[in-house]
């Protein structure tokens, strides 16, 4: 039987109804009532019935009864139209072609509503993407990467590719994953930010990268992944860093627009509403006195950690506000390469209903004052030549940020562990599947 497929189940319509058609899928259900048996076929994009009856087709019947839950078939019938099944039309079968097996018992349930543990989940990722709550996160994902594309396109960033193999520290932290690069050890790079500087120096005044973050931290929360994905965004002569928040925000406007129809938002129960701009700007000394105000101890200067955050993050709730500003971080809580403003920084990051989903600043671009910060951090301009380099020849202002993608879900989806949001996720104790 060829093709194994003419029709997705959401592509079935009144123009199919009583026409021969072939479906394929995984067998999700099978109910045998003795001269009548049901079978639900799940695809990409939904579910769809299966009527067989026993005395207009036995062997066909006898197959379909015959399967496991999970297995892989082909379909070949007629199209009827039927206002009591899911998506108004099923399938009476002509004939059936096994693909694949499945053994049993699975490993763990694709539809019984029991809790799963995480560890289960994840060590059989593939069953666990079969189910319709967990596809719709990946949909969403998905949705939101193409958004982003496509806003940062029409605002005339091009896209790029910056190296992932480093010599040294991208941002002069020690938490890099060492590699052998044959004789000389390199590091994997824990974001591009160097390579995006160095960009603003060719000519190409906007870029943007989608691209993958290492970072060896000993970090095991629900938060916390070691291997991520981020959208970097760096565009050149700016006045300062709100030229570069604006675009940040309206990159986010412009994605919550694009998700907030998205019927698989309401698999997961959740209302997206597209934020009003501009975004509330709340300064690091308004966020302190919150944090304070909210009963926690925290010395000005400090980094912001995650009890901080929620604390910021419910005032915000309380005020309607989902998407906020936290900006003028003091100059020792941000990388070397941010702009200073006297003891403080044109810095900011993004957050999300209490979660840090991205980070951003005007950068320096005068030489002489970078080399002064990299060595006030502790670092050895040495270590930086090719980087330093490219602000020795014509460097216009710049900044940019990065936003990460997997916080960006896991806080619009209201999700509890950030695993969730990447297809395979690799942590401190997980490097397999």
């Amino acid at each position: 039987m060829s093709p194994y497929r003419t029709h997705y189940s959401k592509e079935l319509s009144q123009d199919s109804d009583g026409k021969e058609v072939v479906v394929a899928g995984w067998v999700e259900d099978i109910r045998n009532l003795g001269s009548i048996a049901f079978i639900i076929l799940r695809d990409r994009q939904g579910t769809l019935q299966i009527t067989t009856f026993k005395k207009e087709h036995p062997e066909v019947f006898k197959k379909l009864v015959s399967l496991s839950r999970e297995s892989v078939i082909s379909v070949r019938g007629i199209c009827r139209a039927n206002d009591k099944v899911r998506n108004g039309y099923e399938i009476i079968p002509k004939d059936v072609e096994i693909l694949s097996r499945a053994e049993t018992p699975l490993p763990m349930g694709i539809v019984d509503k029991v809790n799963v543990e995480m560890d289960t989940r994840l060590d059989n990722r593939f069953l666990d993407l079969r189910r319709e709550e967990v596809r719709a996160i990946f949909l969403i994902r998905d949705k939101i990467i193409d958004s982003a594309r496509e806003f940062l396109r029409k605002e005339g960033f091009i896209e790029v590719h910056t190296p992932k193999i480093i010599s040294s520290a991208s941002e002069g932290g020690t938490n890099l994953f060492r590699i052998k690069y044959f004789e000389r050890d390199a590091f994997l790079a824990q974001s591009p930010q160097l390579y995006k500087q160095m960009l603003m120096a060719t000519g190409f005044d906007r870029v943007y990268e989608i691209g993958w973050y290492f970072r060896a931290e000993e970090h095991n929360t629900r938060r916390h992944l070691n291997e991520s994905t981020a959208i970097d965004v760096e565009m050149a002569f700016i006045e300062n860093e709100e030229d570069v928040m604006k675009i940040l925000e309206r990159m986010i406007l412009h994605i919550c627009r694009r998700i907030e129809g998205m019927e698989e938002l309401s698999r997961l129960g959740i209302e997206i509403t597209a934020p009003s701009l501009p975004l509330p700007r709340i300064r690091y000394d308004e966020a302190i006195d919150m944090i304070r105000k909210k009963g926690l101890e925290i010395k000005w200067g400090s980094d912001l950690g995650s009890d901080e955050e929620r604390a910021v993050g419910d005032v915000m709730k309380e005020r309607g506000v989902s998407f906020y500003f936290i900006t003028k971080y003091p100059l020792d809580a941000k990388p070397f390469y941010t702009m200073p403003e006297g003891n403080l920084s044109r810095s900011f990051d993004l957050f999300c209903n209490g979660i840090e989903i991205a980070s951003g600043s005007q950068r320096i671009h005068d030489h002489d004052l970078l080399e002064k910060r990299l060595r006030e951090d502790g670092l050895d301009p040495d270590d930086f030549k090719a980087y330093l380099k490219a602000f020795r020849y014509g460097m216009p202002p710049h900044g940019g940020f990065g936003m990460g993608i997997e916080r960006l879900v896991m806080s619009l989806l209201d999700l509890k562990n950030i695993r969730e949001c990447i297809l395979f996720p690799r942590d401190r104790n997980r490097l397999t599947p």
